[in-house]
């Protein structure tokens, strides 16, 4: 199916069958033995490597783009001080220093003036209101630091096809990680090692940082038939002056700009439609890519494998084109590939 026969696209339009038990539940060992499906977006060609060759289809002067956001060990399990009942908080949104947004389970338990404790009161917090959508506003007390705190009573908040536990909170963060205020992990950076990216930079492979805070949003599913009626989740981005400079010069010397990650994508794009230019920006976007689209900046993607019937394939169709990207997903299905967050990896060139 041509993406121009589309009339309008539709979300089924965007649906693969993925076999349950290639969901990755645990990351491998070690990050770069991930595999790699390298996809051509002019031809189609296909051709299945390992993550630890990426340097193989990179050249000097090329550029990778990474996200630095940090993720928050952002899901509390605590108890109401009231009635001693267990509840779940995941915080969504740092509204001033003390104050969130949060989702709550059960949230019928958790009405305004409510109180509770966690980690043995550590960390204690009262509900001051509910709002639109349900979610609450939520005021945290705490001794220390409440980056310090949820360190401690903090779990990570993993995606919910994600059933097992995950041992070392360090796999869920990429090894550039610095700017805290993630709810999700940007998944695609977590195939990275530093030795792996030092022998990129000996290369000649410059490397710029940018920061998306990734909300929950992110795994909401696509809830409309029509594709181009679904509303983004809005997301907090700052693109720093040096990465500006850098993607300048380099498409100057008509090298590449790589985005390593969806989010990266979406911050480079958001940039280049708001401003008009790649130069220093900080705000917030709620920019849907879906096909058809013109990309303004990126030449490449580094991406996972993502949900069917997601914004994030569909952004990934936008580039690499429908057919292309359907017809790659369904060869990784084939090649029993590791679907999602801790799954392998795709590098479209």
């Amino acid at each position: 199916m041509k993406i121009k026969e589309i009339n309008i696209l539709k979300t089924s339009d965007f649906y693969y069958d993925l076999p349950e038990e290639l969901i990755a539940q645990t990351p491998l060992e070690k990050r770069d033995d991930s595999r790699l499906l390298v996809l051509d977006r002019q031809t189609g060609k296909i051709e299945h490597r390992h993550f630890y060759d990426i340097g193989d289809f990179l050249e000097e002067g090329d550029l990778l783009v990474v996200n630095n956001s940090r993720v928050l060990p952002a899901r509390l399990y605590g108890v109401k001080k009231e009635t001693g009942s267990h509840m779940e908080f995941l915080l969504l949104e740092q509204k001033e220093q003390n104050l969130w947004e949060v989702l709550v389970k059960p949230g019928k338990k958790a009405k305004p003036g409510a109180r509770f404790v966690f980690g043995d009161g550590l960390l204690r917090a009262q509900v001051l209101e509910v709002l639109d959508g349900g979610n609450r506003l939520v005021e945290f007390q705490c001794e220390e630091n409440i980056f310090s705190v949820l360190d401690q009573v903090g779990q990570m908040p993993l995606p919910p096809y994600i059933t097992a536990k995950l041992d070392d909170k360090e796999r869920y963060q990429t090894v550039y990680s610095k700017e805290l205020g993630s709810a999700a992990a940007p998944t695609a950076g977590l195939h990275f090692t530093p030795e792996l990216m030092d022998s990129l930079r000996t290369k000649g492979v410059n490397i710029a940082e940018v920061t998306l805070h990734v909300g929950l949003g992110t795994f909401r599913p696509v809830k409309v038939d029509n594709v181009d009626e679904h509303k983004m989740h809005s997301e907090h981005y700052h693109l720093p002056r040096k990465t500006a400079d850098l993607i300048n010069e380099t498409k100057k010397n008509g090298k590449r700009v790589i985005a390593v990650g969806t989010t990266s994508c979406r911050t480079l794009e958001s940039v280049a439609s708001f401003e008009g230019c790649i130069r220093e920006s900080d705000g917030w976007t709620s920019i849907f890519i879906y096909p058809p689209y013109e990309f303004k900046c990126i030449d490449g993607l580094i991406t996972n494998f993502h949900l069917p019937e997601s914004t994030l394939i569909m952004l990934v169709s936008a580039l690499a084109g429908y057919d292309h990207t359907m017809n790659a997903y369904k060869e990784a299905v084939k090649e029993r590939y590791r679907f999602f967050s801790f799954g392998d990896a795709m590098f479209i060139a």
